[in-house]
């Protein structure tokens, strides 16, 4: 892929990070009404949704994907899909979890031990998924994945053996 071609994706990977950390730094300072919460985590979900399906469509751009190597694809990124998908289904714990407790009252305290372990699981995972998802992103721009080289080659021998 050109370099001109994959800076706007990579600006929107950056993007969807950006919106993704603002909810999770914010959201609980926007909680004046239940709709906005609601909203809120509405575009963090849809934005996760989204940065899977543009990793995807960059994995489907490849040579790798397009010689028939998806199991190497997959094997390469699967820390960063399964961190992903971990993180998504963490978050969507936490907002039905958050906005059940919190429906009738929006300013209500509801800080108890499992609520307080689940936003820490949900921060952490946070972090892990910034982490690898931006290091995919960065990695998905080497020129390697996108022309036919000694190590895809090399690659290609592993799977035939």
């Amino acid at each position: 892929m050109r370099r001109s071609s994959y800076r706007p994706i990579l600006y929107l990977q950056f993007f969807l990070l950006f919106v993704d950390l603002f909810v999770n730094s914010f959201s609980d300072l926007l909680r004046m009404a239940n709709v906005i919460q609601l909203v809120l985590y509405i575009i963090q979900d849809v934005c996760l949704v989204f940065a899977v399906i543009v990793v995807f469509l960059v994995f489907f751009n490849t040579f790798i994907f397009q010689a028939g190597l998806v199991g190497l694809l997959i094997r390469k990124f699967k820390t960063t899909i399964i961190v992903t998908l971990t993180y998504f289904v963490l978050c969507v714990g936490l907002h039905v979890w958050a906005m059940s407790l919190r429906w009738e009252d929006p300013n209500r305290y509801i800080w108890n031990e499992g609520f307080q372990a689940m936003f820490v699981f949900q921060r952490v995972g946070a972090v892990l998924y910034y982490y690898f998802y931006k290091r995919t992103a960065l990695r998905l721009g080497d020129p390697r994945f996108y022309q036919d080289s000694d190590w895809l080659r090399r690659e290609f021998a592993k799977v035939g053996r």
